[in-house]
C-alpha cells in the first residue's frame, strides 16, 4: 500500500480506510492526503461518495483504516470538529434542526462554547450585512429551497471551519439560485469538498478524484480524470442492462 506524504497541518488523510452501511462494504481501503483548496469527488449514484462525505466529517467511523483531520480522528473529536469541518447536504431539511432562522444560525457558535447573548448578537450582525433583519424570528418552514441553502450556508460559515464539505450543492436548485451559490463558493477562502456526479461543476477544481464501487478509479486535475469518466459514462450509458449499476 502506498503511504502517503507527510501531511498539512490541517489536511484530511485517510489511511486503508473501509466503511460499511447495514454490514456491506461501501468503501474499499481509501488512501488518501486531502489539502487542495478546490476538490472535487465525483462518481455514479451509490459509488460511495456520499459515504466518503459522512467518514471525512465523523458522522461515521472507517470500518479499519483510519481517518485524520488536522491530526485527529473526527469521529471521536466532535467538538474540535467545529472549528475545522463544515458540511452542507444535498438536502437542507436533513440539516436544518431549530424551527427559527436566527434559532439555526445560532446554534453552531453555542455548540463552540460562545455565550447565547454573543451567539445571537453575532447572528443579528450577520441578517442585517445581507439585508435580512427581518428573518429574526423567521419560521424555517416559511423559506424556499434556495434560501434553506443560504440559511445552512451561513450557520456553517459562522463557524470559520477551515474545510468545508459540499454534497450535490447544486442538486434541486433552480439555474439562478445555483448561480448566486456559485458564485458564494468561489469567494470562500475555505478548502472545499465537493461531492457530485456532474463533471462540469468540478471543471475549475483544483484535483478531481473518481469513486467507482468505493475504490478510487482516477485522482488528478481534472483536465486529466474528468474525461476518463465521462468516457465510461458514455460507454455505460449505451448499454442495454443495467447490471453493471453499484448497489
Amino acid at each position: 500500500m502506498t503511504q502517503p506524504a507527510a501531511p498539512a497541518s490541517d489536511a484530511l488523510v485517510l489511511q486503508g480506510a473501509c466503511a460499511a452501511l447495514s454490514g456491506k462494504r461501501v468503501l474499499h481501503d481509501l488512501t488518501l492526503q486531502l489539502q487542495e483548496r478546490r476538490i472535487g469527488i465525483i462518481g455514479r449514484n451509490g459509488s460511495g461518495k456520499s459515504t466518503l462525505l459522512r467518514l471525512l466529517a465523523g458522522l461515521i467511523a472507517p470500518e479499519t483504516g483510519s481517518v485524520r483531520v488536522a491530526g485527529l480522528d473526527p469521529a471521536r473529536a466532535r467538538k474540535e470538529m467545529l472549528g475545522q469541518i463544515g458540511i452542507l447536504f444535498q438536502n437542507p431539511d436533513h440539516q436544518i434542526l431549530f424551527p427559527t432562522a436566527d434559532e439555526e444560525l445560532a446554534f453552531g457558535l453555542i455548540q463552540m462554547g460562545l455565550p447565547k447573548a454573543q451567539a445571537q448578537a453575532q447572528v443579528r450582525a450577520l441578517l442585517a450585512e445581507h439585508g435580512r433583519s427581518h428573518w429574526q424570528g423567521v419560521p424555517v418552514s416559511s423559506l424556499s429551497q434556495g434560501q434553506r441553502h443560504w440559511l445552512c450556508l451561513q450557520a456553517v460559515l459562522l463557524m470559520q471551519p477551515r474545510t468545508i464539505l459540499l454534497d450535490e450543492p447544486f442538486a434541486g436548485l433552480d439555474l439562478p439560485t445555483q448561480a448566486r451559490l456559485a458564485r458564494a463558493f468561489a469567494a470562500l477562502p475555505q478548502r472545499l469538498i465537493t461531492i457530485t456526479h456532474d463533471p462540469a461543476s468540478l471543471a475549475g477544481s483544483d484535483r478531481v478524484i473518481w469513486i467507482e464501487a468505493g475504490r478510487v478509479a482516477a485522482d488528478g486535475p481534472p483536465a486529466a480524470v474528468l474525461p476518463q469518466f465521462e468516457s465510461e459514462m458514455h460507454r455505460l450509458g449505451g448499454l442495454d442492462a443495467d447490471a453493471d449499476l453499484p448497489g
